[in-house]
């Protein structure tokens, strides 16, 4: 197709910059909004068919939104659509007059419709999603063919924006699905990894760690974030969450579990509730420090009750960045663990040592109380014992484990300190 001066214009209009990977919306409806324009028509969309129905899906009228909107609805038997599908009706109708059919039907003279330009948005796989259109009340006889092949151009552009979306969509309920079934089937299991009072050299909590059995086959970030992706975040957060307190009574009374928790999920009454009726001075929230807290003051509002009744806050991964600095800061943890990227080879490298030392001082100061995680050789536990370090957990000190072995360790360490007694 040769490209005049106008139609440069009008490809430029759509390509504004500045929407990094629009969704379909913004680009059809820019379309829409061109090609209206360029065509010098009162109303152009796209709809979708649903049924025996056509689904305005986007619309630019300008001053017509009375008459058709975003969501509005009519009978395939009422429109053009399926005339034009089966070409009793043309795409392209500069006066509607000149169409005997097209003066038969109600609708012309309901709108009215004088002229009229339709053609399929045909996805990929061979459907047709629906009609990309503009119509004017008056008839319009500078409408020709050149006009026609620019709208197939944009239908095409349309299928293309949309399919990408309905791909993302049917992407995202497979998602939810997954998360659903891995609920409802309870493929979610917990395992405990020891935590380590490194002076007297006996484990005092255990941090609850999920595991799926669900397929396909995944890490537990990738089901927690799929999960926050499609809505069901809190949900597979509190099925976790709940499983693991359920080992409470399976260990001794002084001993402490901590569970990972997102900040939406803390807010959430649904939390709360589940937190009735269990010891709560043997509870551990922890908040990572990748969780975005987009309202400090909330989140303290909701945690103030918690902590009354005695369940203790430990912020994860300090050291890692700013987000974990802010978090303790703005929530004054009583816990806080230090990033397993500072204790790996901490014997070994005087800057790590030094960036330790000064959160463990920090946490001293305020009160909280220094946990290390990811400590994998002896020499590193020994390292942060010298710099101060009260308790710990990693590899070297037990990996996560199941209940029954975890229950296990407990039992022979209750049995050693009865021999040293």
């Amino acid at each position: 197709m040769n490209v005049t001066d106008n139609e440069t214009a009008f490809y430029s209009l759509i390509a504004q910059p500045g929407e990094g990977t629009a969704m379909a919306g913004g680009t059809v409806k820019r379309a829409l909004a061109a090609i209206r324009s360029h065509l010098g028509m009162e109303v152009a969309y796209v709809s979708e068919f649903i049924g025996d129905r056509t689904v305005f899906r986007e619309v630019d009228a300008p001053g017509l939104e009375a008459l058709i909107k975003v969501g509005d609805s009519q009978s395939l038997d009422d429109v053009y659509c399926r005339h034009i599908l089966a070409g009793r009706l043309p795409q392209l109708m500069p006066d509607t007059s000149a169409e005997p059919l097209a003066m038969s039907m109600p609708i012309t003279h309901a709108v009215p419709i004088g002229a009229h330009m339709s053609v399929p948005i045909q996805l990929p796989d061979g459907r047709t999603y629906g009609m990309f259109c503009c119509l004017s009340p008056a008839a319009n006889s500078s409408l020709g063919e050149r006009d026609l092949k620019m709208m197939r151009v944009f239908a095409d552009l349309a299928a293309f924006e949309i399919n990408r979306d309905l791909a993302s969509a049917q992407a995202t309920d497979e998602k939810s699905l997954r998360v659903k079934h891995a609920i409802d089937q309870n493929q979610i299991s917990i395992v405990f990894q020891p935590i380590w009072n490194v002076a007297a050299g006996r484990p005092v909590g255990l941090e609850c760690l999920s595991r799926f059995s669900a397929t396909p086959s995944r890490t537990p970030d990738v089901w927690f974030n799929e999960a926050a992706e499609t809505g069901l975040g809190i949900a597979l957060e509190l099925a976790a969450i709940r499983l693991a307190l359920t080992a409470l009574p399976s260990f001794p009374a002084d001993v402490y579990l901590a569970v990972n928790a997102s900040p939406q999920t803390i807010i959430s009454d649904a939390f709360r509730e589940l937190l009735v009726g269990l010891p709560t001075d043997r509870i551990v929230i922890e908040i990572t420090e990748h969780a975005v807290v987009p309202d400090y003051d909330r989140l303290r509002d909701a945690l103030l009750p918690l902590r009354l009744s005695g369940i203790r806050l430990a912020v994860d991964d300090a050291g890692a960045g700013y987000a974990s600095l802010q978090h303790i800061l703005q929530l004054q943890p009583d816990l806080i663990k230090l990033d397993m990227g500072l204790t790996r080879n901490i014997d070994l490298d005087p800057a790590r040592r030094a960036l330790a030392t000064a959160l463990i001082g920090f946490a001293r100061e305020t009160g909280s109380c220094m946990i290390a995680e990811g400590v994998e050789t002896m020499s590193e536990l020994n390292t942060l014992r010298n710099l101060g370090v009260e308790t710990a957990q990693g590899y070297y000190l037990g990996r996560p484990m199941p209940l029954e072995l975890a229950k296990a360790l407990f039992n022979r360490a209750t049995a050693k300190s009865r021999r040293v007694a």
